[in-house]
């Protein structure tokens, strides 16, 4: 049976950041790719998306690396997976691009009661996911 989890991906976007805030300077792909056990192709992937959203800054040359845009007192478990995966939602019906045809006046008797309910769900995840700092989890 497969269980309900963050992707692969979203994981270690977290991983990777735990161990740039744990070396607490300034640190190359190669060495966050090893210490976070990623490949360094998909280290580098992850490390775009984060330095596209402003999470980290990119520096290059001899004294290139990633370090932190902002403390990580203020960067959130929400930021992590929500810049590598989107906008949380626990199931994918709810997804905009889903294309859902029972959200209005769709198969039978309206909208989806499930629906409601998972749209519940994916506020309290969000919300417990913004409760946590990077910094807690050093």
């Amino acid at each position: 049976m497969i269980g309900m989890h963050i992707t692969l991906e979203a994981d270690y976007g977290i991983r990777m950041m735990v161990y740039m805030a744990q070396a607490g300077k300034r640190v190359d792909a190669k060495t966050i790719s090893e210490n976070a056990e990623v490949t360094l192709r998909f280290a580098l992937k992850i490390l775009r998306k984060f330095a596209a959203s402003g999470i980290v800054k990119s520096f290059k040359g001899i004294q290139g690396g990633y370090e932190f845009a902002k403390p990580v007192e203020e960067i959130t478990l929400r930021d992590i997976v929500e810049t590598v995966e989107g906008t949380y939602y626990f199931s994918r019906c709810l997804k905009p691009e889903s294309g859902c045809s029972r959200t209005g006046s769709g198969i039978c008797c309206g909208p989806c009661k499930a629906q409601a309910v998972f749209d519940a769900i994916s506020g309290l995840v969000r919300e417990q996911l913004e409760q946590v700092t990077l910094a807690q989890l050093i």
